[in-house]
């Protein structure tokens, strides 16, 4: 997977814990596009976003291609806002790799729509919860336990998940 774009409900959801770093156990380029990351406004998810660009090899700027129309249309958008941005890179990433076996990018979202939009595109999509999983598959150093106590911070900082949903989080890690 060549890019990997985050919107700002896995930064905040991520950020507010202190636990972006996790973003690091997926294969590809991090991809904080400057719309999203105005949308982290909260601390102190905006402080570690802005630490985490820092200290990292991600992609920030802004997003401007030839697909901006598409993705308002698609999106029903009057405005070019972060969602759209993200959309953009998207389309713009499997037009250029189309000759590509697999997925070439990919979308952290916890929004459903939106990702709903981009693996009709033939993005790989996955949510805050799903990074969590990830790290714990293929991080030796990065245990189920500690996956399990991500888990519960990230929920008990806002993002609330139904009993079954949060078994399923935690039961994936196992």
């Amino acid at each position: 997977m060549s890019r990997i774009y985050v919107d700002a409900t896995v930064l905040t959801a991520l950020g507010a814990v202190g636990e972006l770093d996790l973003l690091g156990a997926f294969d590809g380029t991090i991809a904080l596009p400057d719309a999203v990351r105005a949308e982290v406004t909260t601390e102190p998810a905006r402080t570690n976003l802005d630490r985490f660009a820092e200290d990292h090899d991600v992609v920030t700027g802004s997003v401007e291609t030839e697909w901006t129309e598409d993705a308002r249309r698609v999106l029903d958008a009057a405005e070019s806002t972060s969602d759209v941005r993200v959309i953009e890179g998207i389309l713009a990433a499997t037009e250029n790799d189309a000759t590509a076996d697999g997925p070439t990018v990919g979308l952290l979202s916890d929004d459903r729509r939106l990702r709903t939009v981009a693996e009709g595109f033939g993005a790989t999509v996955a949510g805050t919860f799903g990074v969590v999983v990830r790290a714990a598959v293929s991080d030796k150093y990065f245990s189920q336990s500690q996956a399990k106590r991500v888990v519960r911070r990230i929920d008990s900082h806002g993002l609330h998940l139904t009993g079954e949903l949060r078994e399923q989080a935690v039961g994936e890690t196992e």
